[in-house]
């Protein structure tokens, strides 16, 4: 019996050694038997996702844009001062390299191009911002809420959804109308005050499920304080659902704050493509390049990060694998 069971693991090893596709799928991935977690599970799948790839290049070169966007203009030219004589609603033009021109001039003879690029700044902080927020302060009360139940996690459902009751623009309209400047930190708090909900939402989900698990259990027999528990064993087996929405919701962010712009309550002291946008919409008939430079850059930025989140996503939902 010994020598037939080492002559059959000899065949099959012979076998898979000249068996293309055992090759193949041996390239595929790490070596099997390796114990992975679910974050290095993820990266390895991310690293494999084009439109992993693609997302977050295009995120870095939104990041480098709204740090250094004069980097990317030639000359010396302020996206805030116009010349109505030479440059009244003037037409696109295909210049040198990185040219003024190349997006046209709005209105008051002022660069479309160089204000489409000084907008990113703006943008990509209020929606960095409002995610920071979000995630910080609904994480952590889904986190209190999930592990302790009881009559904490009844209070605190409740207050959620009392601001879950309340129209997010809406809302932010009536804290915006009440300051007479609107920086960044303004309006990111603004929407952060009314945006936590949802988060808290999917980490109280997430940490009454994982609570459950046997881990949980015995390092609750082994004496570990709350303290451990919480931050050593549950919110990192629990944080996952909650990387995912706010990376998602990141886009969305950006969209709010372009909205509240175009109505006229949203930033007063930055370039927003919102307000181009707003700007733009009297020349729709005579000058659509007004509108639509501002108005793609929205619109490609949005799309990054909503790639970005739906491959995170993919990548870390073990049903999708």
């Amino acid at each position: 019996m010994p020598e037939l069971v080492s002559k059959t693991d000899s065949a099959v090893a012979a076998q898979t050694a000249t068996t293309p596709g055992a090759v193949l799928s041996a390239e595929a991935g790490p070596a099997p038997g390796k114990p992975r977690s679910l974050w290095s599970d993820a990266w390895y799948d991310l690293r494999h996702n084009w439109m992993f790839l693609l997302s977050a290049g295009l995120i870095l070169l939104l990041t480098l844009v709204a740090v250094v966007p004069d980097l990317f203009i030639a000359g010396s030219v302020s996206p805030r001062d116009g010349d109505l004589t030479n440059h009244y609603l003037q037409k696109p033009e295909l210049g040198h390299l990185f040219s003024a021109d190349w997006f046209g001039y709005d209105h008051q003879g002022r660069s479309i191009y160089a204000r489409v690029l000084h907008g990113t700044r703006a943008s990509i902080l209020v929606g960095v911002m409002v995610t920071a927020v979000v995630t910080v302060l609904g994480g952590l009360l889904g986190l209190i809420a999930g592990y302790f139940g009881g009559w904490l996690d009844s209070l605190l459902s409740r207050i959620t959804d009392v601001f879950f009751g309340i129209p997010f623009l809406l809302g932010a309209m009536v804290v915006l109308n009440t300051f007479s400047e609107r920086s960044v930190p303004v309006v990111s708090l603004s929407l952060a005050v009314l945006g936590w909900t949802q988060i808290a939402r999917v980490m109280r989900g997430s940490v009454i499920t994982v609570k459950q698990a046997d881990y949980v259990t015995a390092a609750k027999a082994l004496g570990a304080g709350t303290g451990r528990i919480l931050f050593k064993h549950i919110f990192p087996n629990a944080v996952a659902p909650v990387i995912v929405v706010a990376t998602i919701a990141l886009g969305g962010y950006i969209t709010a704050e372009a909205t509240l712009s175009f109505l006229g309550i949203g930033l007063t002291d930055s370039i927003s493509w919102g307000q181009d946008i707003s700007a733009g919409k009297d020349y729709l008939r005579t000058a659509q390049y007004v509108l639509f430079f501002p108005a793609a850059m929205l619109s490609i930025t949005v799309l990054a990060f909503l790639m970005f989140g739906d491959a995170v996503r993919n990548a870390l939902d073990p049903k999708s694998r």
